[in-house]
């Protein structure tokens, strides 16, 4: 989060991306967001050589040349925010994904935004942010209370603030059980091992 500042200093994207496939991850998030996430376009390429996971470009994209400038890195999904971009935006951009094979993690904070990520095509995969943009604080209810909203048959991915197994455990009671976790992660000296404390062995995950 831009909120926290640099987590982790000694920040090697190959290693990282080792670690996370050894331990059972089903995809990467790479942040390419220079300005505030101190990432880098770069970091896709330096992953996608050190395991074969597929990879979300994780960055501020407001234009259908940052879709295919994605596709251009070798990302598989890319990620947009809702409270960033207009229904035009949104729509012209998962589109041009799609044209281009790349799948649309499409991100939401309250119910209007939900209501407005559902207008577009099912295709499309839906992620709510725990974290409130404007005061930067963590309410995991956000999840828990947008979930109901969806149909049965969308999957549901919950970003921000999964930092223990309980918190892992709540959400699966209430059947999301597709997770996208940072810095809880980023934090720790040895990823692989947060991951493993957190969601269990590979085989359990």
């Amino acid at each position: 989060s831009p909120s926290k500042g640099v987590i982790r200093a000694d920040f090697n994207p190959a290693e990282i991306a080792q670690q996370y496939e050894q331990a059972g991850a089903a995809c990467l998030s790479v942040l390419t967001d220079v300005d505030f996430f101190q990432g880098a376009d770069e970091n896709i390429a330096i992953a996608r050589n050190h395991c074969a996971l597929p990879e979300l470009r994780k960055d501020f994209l407001v234009d259908p040349y940052n879709v295919v400038e994605a596709r251009a890195l070798h990302a598989d999904c890319i990620l947009l925010i809702v409270a960033c971009l207009s229904d035009q935006q949104l729509e012209e951009m998962s589109k041009t994904a799609f044209d281009h094979q790349l799948d649309v993690l499409v991100e939401v904070h309250d119910e209007y935004e939900l209501e407005r990520a559902l207008k577009l095509s099912e295709q499309c995969i839906l992620g709510v942010n725990n974290r409130n943009l404007k005061t930067f604080d963590v309410d995991l209810n956000t999840s828990l209370r947008l979930k109901k909203l969806l149909p049965a048959s969308r999957v549901l991915v919950t970003e921000s603030g999964i930092a223990t197994p309980a918190d892992v455990e709540m959400m699966q009671a209430n059947d999301i059980h597709t997770f996208l976790v940072g810095e809880s992660f980023m934090k720790q000296p040895h990823p692989d091992q947060a991951f493993a404390e957190l969601f269990g062995k590979p085989e359990q995950v």
